[in-house]
């Protein structure tokens, strides 16, 4: 008979943390239910699979700075009903539009729930494995700056890059600045077709001379983030205003 003292320590060798933990209550289970080797054997690798995806996702949520509580699920589509749930859900379940490097521009006025809309679709896509990142385009901007300032933009921008999807809140806040203009234009450029984006919005694209330099930029920048991109319009009053009306009645 083979002597298992040693197992624990092959199982950490190997890496197999959740098998070094269970393997032997899952034994006694497989002698009770008269479980055959291979039965063993797919149980205990079906457990460290489970564990590994939880503490991918664990993992990839917290990196990705999401706002907590903002997913599909505690989404009132029924308040905001220019939204097509079909759609939004269709973009949260498929991976395939991040992998081509298409974009999202979601736009509509303050509170009616597009970055909700926008965190839900990334919360959804890593649990898919696909990694994102969420800040508003402010603080990015910012960030930016401080790195051209210090000679490390382009290594800024490629940290970034790791990211499939990079979730840009409320661009219409960026001022009119050439030195931020100028760092979110590089980065529009840098991602194009190579990363996508998801953008929130207040301004139309006829706007957008508010937040660039000059009408070229804008112009080059929209370019870039239309070419393959879906646009979602949101026409309706704020949802948060809305909501804060009823609770008050």
């Amino acid at each position: 008979m083979h002597n298992v003292v040693t197992l624990p320590l092959l199982l950490k060798q190997l890496g197999l943390p959740s098998i070094y933990n269970h393997w032997e209550e899952m034994a006694e289970t497989a002698q009770e239910q008269s479980w055959t080797y291979p039965q063993y054997l797919k149980a205990l690798s079906e457990l460290e699979v489970t564990a590994r995806y939880q503490n991918r996702v664990q993992r990839h949520i917290k990196e990705s700075k999401l706002p907590a509580g903002k997913t599909l699920a505690t989404f009132d589509f029924k308040a905001v009903k220019s939204i097509n749930p079909a759609q939004i859900k269709a973009l949260a379940e498929n991976t395939a539009w991040v992998k081509k490097a298409e974009n999202i521009i979601i736009f509509g006025p303050s509170g009616v729930g597009k970055t909700h809309i926008a965190a839900a679709i990334a919360n959804n896509l890593i649990m898919q494995g696909t990694r994102s990142f969420f800040i508003s385009t402010t603080a990015l901007v910012q960030q930016l700056q401080l790195a051209r300032g210090a000679y490390k933009l382009s290594d800024a921008i490629s940290k970034l890059a790791h990211f499939p999807l990079l979730v840009l809140d409320d661009i219409g806040y960026v001022k009119k600045d050439e030195a931020e203009t100028n760092v979110l234009f590089e980065l529009i450029a840098e991602r194009y077709e190579t990363g996508s984006i998801i953008i929130t919005a207040n301004q139309p694209f006829a706007e957008w001379n508010n937040i660039f330099q000059d009408n070229m930029m804008a112009v080059a920048a929209i370019d870039r983030l239309v070419h393959h991109a879906t646009i979602i319009n949101i026409k309706e009053e704020s949802y948060r205003k809305n909501h804060a009306e009823k609770k008050g009645r």
